[in-house]
């Protein structure tokens, strides 16, 4: 296993690199997490899908979802996010991954903005956790885990993209 600190910045930039995390080895496991931040800087549902597990315990904690279990739910608090009226830009970076023969830890922050029919960006900073796992020929998302420190900043997020 390889930990190790980095800082890749996958942000609005980010590819779709989903073909590629057929490759076994950790390249494909970057390829995922790159793919990620590409469907959510593009709002590519398409693509979030396919990068998640269809797994029932594959689970995303976060600000906006709480506690959701299973591919489906998932996708479907992306889709409402990626449709509504504000528009999330952040960059994953200041990542130590933890990075082992099947899986794949990526702990870091995004940074970025969330802008809502105003117009006006407002700051965002999430601590961000992403596991990946080789299965089923290929990498795939199984678990997210996000936090905003500043109970204000998180509450106005929740405001903003839950109305």
């Amino acid at each position: 296993m390889v930990i190790r600190h980095t800082d890749p910045a996958y942000g609005p930039d980010a590819r779709n690199r989903l073909p590629e995390t057929a490759d076994p080895s950790p390249t494909g496991a970057y390829a995922a997490l790159e793919s990620f931040y590409y469907a959510l800087n593009n709002r590519d549902a398409q693509a979030l899908r396919e990068d998640w597990s269809d797994h029932p315990l594959a689970q995303l904690n976060n600000p906006l979802g709480g506690v959701l279990r299973g591919g489906d739910a998932v996708a479907g608090l992306y889709e409402k996010i990626f449709t509504g009226p504000v528009r999330v830009e952040v960059t994953f970076g200041d990542v130590v991954e933890y990075v082992g023969a099947d899986h794949a830890v990526f702990a870091g922050r995004e940074v970025g903005t969330y802008t809502g029919p105003d117009g006006v960006p407002v700051p965002l900073r999430i601590r961000t956790t992403r596991y990946f796992r080789y299965e089923d020929g290929r990498w795939r998302q199984f678990h997210h885990h996000g936090s905003i420190d500043d109970a204000e900043a998180l509450a106005a997020y929740q405001r903003a993209v839950t109305g």
